[in-house]
């Protein structure tokens, strides 16, 4: 259900059993009495509100959007229609990746808040990373993921009428796009005002942003992103915004959606992938450290395979829009496997190039990872950062040298014994 009722108010422990206690969606699934609902406030985010509110019935996590940039405060404000861009993407990706986002069982528009399904006993992915805890199939499933939203929000898939619509409603979701036009794009290559970084990793960063050949890689991928509608992309799919299980793994927050490359949310998971396994030696003992970043480099190599398998799957049995028609190859006795290849192939390409930016703006820019940020040890902490810049240079400016997922691999081991500082 979707509500169009009262004025922006943003709710707290205090008043949200009064708001939601009429509707039935919420009520149905909590309990009937609003009076014994247990409500805790969880958001850990940079930019919303998110409640867990449970009852004699269940629990529901309730989500809403604030008017502002948590994190910053007011000085920085958003609009709320946001929350409307991140419902109308967990309709549509639960319509195209079945069974991965939360389910939605109410919308309230004026109070731009989301009800949906409490993932439980999932945990964020991120800390279980840090924690060194293993998820199965956890690769396989982002892979999939990946490649059934690329493939399926599409012109190889939708017809002309709806992809057109459909990126129409989207543009309007002009705020959070330029967050990461700037603090992703932008803003790690020079001295932004709201950037950080650890201190001692100064002399990397510095010699980074030297690089006026990387700037302008990395200005050319921008032009893709900002100009390219591809599909309709998760927009910040990182390790904090996958839940899990030591066997499911969901996807959730996508806000930031918008259409775009479809190798940008390929790009984005597998740097905080990376991220975490350059991270893994200030988190693990000497007798663990081998085997569990080994695990990693596995989970990158499955994301990338199954997304191709998956890709190429989508491609032989649901290629019906306009896009690489059948009549141009099927039909008349070709195979339209060599053109499917070559599009994989630059999917590929642009997906480790953005995986660089994402290494970079997650230590440079203003949100960082826990990954790193939870390492006291700041000299430590700079020396696993560099190996992590330098990783991400690498991709940036030759991603093809690293096509097969064997030399992705040698990359990241490499790096992983270089004394940087």
């Amino acid at each position: 259900m979707v509500a169009y009722e009262q004025p922006y108010q943003a709710l707290d422990v205090g008043t949200l059993a009064q708001r939601l206690g009429d509707v039935e969606e919420v009520a149905s699934r909590v309990g009937d009495n609003p009076g014994q609902w247990q409500i805790r406030e969880v958001g850990d985010g940079n930019l919303n509100l998110v409640f867990i509110v449970s009852g004699s019935a269940g629990s529901v996590v309730v989500k809403q959007a604030l008017p502002y940039v948590r994190m910053v405060g007011e000085s920085w404000p958003l609009p709320l229609y946001r929350a409307h861009f991140e419902y109308y993407a967990l309709v549509r990706q639960a319509q195209r990746a079945p069974g991965i986002a939360p389910e939605v069982f109410y919308f309230d528009k004026p109070q731009a808040l989301i009800v949906m399904e409490y993932l439980y006993p999932h945990t964020i992915l991120r800390r279980k990373l840090i924690n060194g805890e293993r998820v199965t199939q956890l690769g396989e499933t982002i892979g999939e993921f990946c490649a059934r939203m690329a493939f399926r929000g599409s012109e190889l898939s939708l017809n002309s009428p709806e992809k057109k619509a459909d990126v129409g409603l989207f543009s309007g979701n002009v705020a959070i796009p330029a967050i990461t036009e700037s603090l992703v794009f932008t803003d790690p290559y020079y001295g932004a005002e709201m950037n950080r970084h650890t201190p001692e990793l100064s002399p990397v960063v510095d010699e980074l942003r030297r690089n006026t050949r990387l700037k302008a890689k990395v200005q050319r991928l921008l032009m893709k992103f900002t100009a390219n509608t591809e599909t309709m992309l998760h927009g910040d799919l990182h390790s904090g915004s996958i839940m899990a299980t030591a066997s499911d793994v969901r996807v959730i927050d996508p806000e930031f959606s918008q259409y775009g490359p479809m190798a940008f949310d390929l790009g984005m998971v597998v740097a905080n992938f990376l991220m975490a396994y350059f991270s893994q030696p200030a988190h693990r003992q000497a007798d663990e450290l081998d085997a569990y970043q080994a695990w990693i480099l596995d989970v990158i190599e499955a994301c990338f395979t199954h997304f191709d398998a998956e890709f190429r799957h989508l491609w032989q049995t649901e290629r019906t829009g306009i896009l690489f028609p059948r009549a141009l190859f099927e039909a008349q006795g070709n195979s339209a496997d060599d053109a499917c290849d070559a599009l994989l192939e630059e999917i590929r390409l642009d997906a480790l190039a953005y995986c660089g930016i994402e290494m970079h703006r997650r230590v440079l820019s203003l949100a960082h990872n826990a990954d790193f940020e939870e390492i006291e040890d700041t000299a430590l902490r700079a020396k696993l950062e560099a190996r992590n810049v330098l990783m991400g240079q690498a991709l940036i400016m030759e991603p093809e040298a690293y096509r097969e997922l064997t030399a992705l691999a040698d990359l990241a081991r490499a790096y992983n014994q270089q004394e940087v500082l």
